[in-house]
């Protein structure tokens, strides 16, 4: 072609215009992807026996990517997939059949990988984790793929925007917060570099509920997001697992004449899969989630529904399935801790299973030994810790593995992962509920306690020091208490924390014990830090795709949304005016997006122009929501106080007051807060002489989706925990890398975004950590004093100033300011030291004021702290976590022509 570059990926020949060559967008039709292929491309073609050719054949290319090939599958699905007519399918239709499409190249992928690491042997990594909060799947599989162009053409020549199809998905809600959306952000960077990991969890039927406000209280309603089917998912009934609950554990000899332990009778259900695809970013790389789906042995008892007892029929599938309906049950009754154990055993049990089967089928002959070197098991929290004594179970009572030989085989193959630096977080579970529900694997824990004790007392001497690190806690068997995190430390061959002061608390506090009887016993490597990250593909390219292009664009390239650190270029350019003329322009326009947004949803108009001030997070005292609006209170106090004529000039920067979040259904203060910002909101909205100067909204259902939107219209966010209570956060990140500033405590990944980005980028007040423990004793003995500001804003609570006329709420926020304010005789009513750090939280957030009205310099340091954040790509931390803890290295599926044939057997059936 004329004026064109020639290109070679693999078997193609691209011939890109010079222009775009010369605009740095030749990275479009990036390394493996799928836009390069044509129908016909040559997929991964195994040498087979003959009576399998004819099938080989016909599976042997991949689908086609032309805009024409994207039309016909979306045709295709669409007739075939779900019986729609050309005269008759709705927009809904028309987004389950561009899914499916989407997915169709989605398992070529996945099928490929998954040969590919078969034929390479390599050692694999599997992620356990109980939450798994994946956004929509849509948009950032085109990403991935590269296939979003395409696919905009093709569904607007079938009548629609690729947009609104968008906005058709669901969110899959199978988690509560960070953990569960690290844990997605994971997932994505596990298979953009290439490396050979699988995921694990449960297929909840219901997600986290669905969160409505109603006279500004949360009401929780059902999330049954499976209400139109998920495309992205393929069922595998073919795979199965059986899990055992309840039943005994007895004495035998076996045919050796050993004496051994085993698990019989009790209750049977099956964990039937689902997969879904996961794709990298510029490969061919395409890794699996796997979700287990709780189903009975049987369908019904036929029997009893022949005598008319048609509910006792179908109890024994009502109970299965009870197990994976919801995410995380109340528990604040029996029945829901219970369930809530059962499940963490259910996934863990059938996730061994599956783990195990693929090690020995892999490669028969494989001993036990070699478990280690071909398979490393994250624990991702304590809810699969369950893991370490099941897996015991496995090697000792089924495959009749010696004591000693089975544990040294456990001890390498598991890592955990820690998430909390507050003590009363740590899971622990009841030795009665776990005894009758798991009675041989409260056996074996017993057992791993007392030998590790023994080891323990044996070289310090010290029984009680010894006893510290004991795996229960408690006496009698009413109160005596499993402690998982004892357990995960000790049956792990890794513990890692997920920010450098959160890693250091775990070493000197949580399991300082443990990290002392470590290194003085030549495991000084057994403590490890992974500082989290994000994912920018979504949390960029796809929340703000100005943001995406302008960043493109100064770095003449896109290659930044694979390598994060080559953002640090744009410090090159911060202090150039039209950087940040643009840069300031693309956040108006995320602020427009976000406001139009609220008008829909919440039927609230705000002024883009103003400052938005934004806290999204899971509700929890810790994370202080009472501290912003105790800051809301204040600045509507001081307006109003404020003569009418001076306050423009008082206040020249109008403000708005975000907040979002769920609260835990059980967690009844979390609810009070989130009644107290509604009704803050409609005395401050509703007042005339402030709202123009002040607006406060409460944003209901925070999820992925809308943080989409939330995220990037932020000037600045509040992540102002108090100072050792986080062990990480992550929007904080996304915040930061949207162009967003923080204010701030010195807690959590906030030390390393500050140290990154400078000082001058972040507003940070409050103590230290290691303050934390003297002020909270102070307090207790009286020594707390309440700044004049907080006090007046206490006040106005208790004078029923927000209370909008509603005597329940009255007694409720008094009681809970009361609380707050009840410090002395031993007693520590504001925990989280709301009091002590109001005053610099006030001066950090008038010091917001003065830096917004200074637009150039507001401009350079957005850019500033946005160009510092390569470090904050979940795509190092795997890469971390490769290298150091799991020990596995990439295995990146060639692109076609360059791939191997591996020798396989006929796929045809006998």
């Amino acid at each position: 072609a004329q004026d064109c570059f020639e290109l070679s990926i693999g078997l193609y020949r691209l011939h890109i215009p010079m222009a775009d060559w010369d605009k740095g967008r030749f990275e479009l039709r990036r390394k493996g992807s799928f836009t390069a292929l044509t129908e016909g491309a040559q997929r991964i073609t195994p040498e087979v026996a003959k009576d399998g050719v004819g099938l080989w054949d016909l599976i042997e290319s991949y689908s086609g990517n032309s805009k024409e090939d994207l039309k016909k599958s979306i045709a295709r699905h669409l007739e075939y997939t779900l019986a729609c007519t050309r005269f008759n399918f709705t927009a809904d239709d028309a987004y389950r059949a561009a899914s499916y499409s989407t997915r169709d190249r989605l398992i070529e992928g996945l099928n490929d990988t998954s040969l590919h690491f078969k034929t390479k042997q390599v050692k694999r990594a599997y992620y356990l984790s109980l939450e798994f909060l994946m956004g929509r799947y849509f948009q950032n599989a085109l990403v991935n793929l590269d296939l979003e162009p395409g696919f905009r053409s093709a569904v607007e020549e079938v009548g629609y925007k690729l947009e609104d199809l968008y906005d058709r998905e669901h969110d899959p809600a199978l988690g509560n917060g960070g953990l569960g959306r690290l844990a997605a952000c994971f997932l994505d960077s596990m298979a953009t570099t290439n490396l050979p990991v699988w995921g694990y969890g449960i297929r909840y039927t219901y997600g986290i509920f669905e969160q409505k406000i109603v006279d500004g209280r949360q009401v929780e309603h059902p999330d049954y997001w499976l209400t139109n089917h998920n495309p992205w998912e393929i069922a595998r009934p073919d795979v199965t697992y059986a899990v055992r609950f309840y039943g005994e554990s007895q004495t035998y000899t076996d045919s050796s004449g050993n004496e051994r332990r085993r698990w019989v009778g009790g209750d049977i259900v099956e964990a039937v899969a689902h997969d879904s695809p996961i794709p990298g970013y510029d490969t061919m790389n395409v890794i699996g989630l796997r979700l287990w789906k709780a189903a009975p042995p049987k369908e019904f008892d036929f029997n009893k529904f022949n005598a008319g007892d048609y509910l006792s029929a179908v109890a024994d599938r009502q109970s299965a399935e009870a197990i994976s309906s919801v995410l995380y049950p109340n528990d604040n009754t029996d029945a829901g801790k219970e369930l809530r154990l059962k499940q963490q055993y259910f996934f863990v049990c059938a996730s061994l299973q599956d783990i195990l089967r693929s090690f020995l089928k892999e490669q028969p002959g494989r001993t036990w030994d070699e478990l280690p070197d071909q398979v490393a098991v994250q624990l991702n929290d304590t809810h699969p810790a369950i893991a370490i004594p099941e897996l015991m179970r496995i090697l000792v009572d089924d495959q009749e593995l010696q004591w000693d030989r089975a544990w040294g085989i456990v001890k390498k193959v598991f890592n955990y992962t820690n998430h909390t630096v507050l003590p009363e977080a740590l899971e622990t579970w009841k030795v009665a509920l776990m005894r009758r529900l798991l009675p041989r694997h409260v056996e074996i824990i017993e057992e791993v306690n007392k030998r590790f004790l023994e080891e323990v007392t044996a070289k310090w001497g010290d029984v009680e020091k010894a006893w510290a690190l004991s795996i229960f806690a408690g006496f009698s068997e009413d109160d005596k208490v499993v402690r998982m995190g004892h357990l995960s430390v000790i049956g792990s061959n890794k513990v890692n924390g997920v920010a450098a002061i959160h890693t250091e608390i775990v070493k000197k506090t949580i399991f300082k014990g443990f990290f002392d009887w470590f290194n003085e016993n030549g495991h000084k490597g057994k403590f490890v830090n992974m500082t989290n990250g994000v994912t920018p593909r979504r949390w960029i390219h796809c929340a703000n795709r100005p943001l995406s292009k302008l960043i493109s664009d100064t770095l003449s390239s896109d290659t930044w949304l694979r390598e994060l650190s080559m953002m640090e270029g744009l410090k090159n350019h911060m202090r150039k005016p039209a950087l940040q003329e643009s840069w300031m322009k693309v956040k108006l326009q995320a602020k427009q997006r976000l406001a139009a947004w609220l008008k829909e949803r919440c039927g609230v108009e705000v002024n883009p122009a103003s400052l938005f001030d934004i806290q999204v997070k899971r509700i929890h005292e810790y994370k202080r929501q009472q501290m912003f609006c105790m800051f809301m209170i204040h600045r509507y106090l001081e307006i109003k106080s404020t003569p009418a004529n001076q306050r423009a000039k008082k206040f020249p920067v109008p403000r708005v007051c975000l907040v979002g979040g769920k609260a835990a259904p059980g967690y009844y203060d979390a609810k009070t807060l989130i009644k107290l910002i509604n009704n803050i909101a409609s005395v401050v909205n509703g007042d005339p002489d402030v709202n123009r100067f002040l607006q406060v909204l409460f944003m209901p259902n925070y999820n992925v989706t809308s943080a989409q939107t939330i995220i990037p219209a932020s000037d600045i966010s509040e992540h102002i925990s108090t100072a050792g209570t986080e062990a990480s956060g992550t929007s904080n990140m996304k915040f930061v890398m949207n162009g967003g500033r923080i204010i701030g405590t010195n807690d959590g990944a906030n030390v390393e975004i500050r140290e990154a980005g400078g000082d001058d980028t972040m507003f940070v007040f409050g103590c230290s950590e290691d303050q934390v423990d003297a002020i909270r004793a102070k307090a207790r003995e009286g020594e707390y004093p309440i700044c004049s500001e907080l006090s007046k804003c206490y006040q106005a609570i208790r004078d029923g100033m927000f209370n909008c006329g509603e005597e329940d709420t009255a007694q409720e926020l008094g009681r809970y300011i009361n609380n707050l304010c009840s410090n002395g005789y031993g007693h520590n009513g504001d925990k989280y030291l709301v009091a002590h750090d109001f005053p610099s939280y006030l001066a950090s957030q008038r010091q917001v004021d003065v830096e917004f009205a200074d637009k150039a310099k507001w401009a350079m340091l957005s850019i500033k702290a946005a160009s510092s954040m390569g470090r904050f790509s979940t795509d190092r931390t795997m890469q971390e976590y490769a290298q150091t803890i799991w020990e596995i290295k990439p295995c990146e599926c060639p692109p076609p022509g360059q791939r191997e044939k591996p020798a396989v057997k006929s796929g045809k059936k006998k």
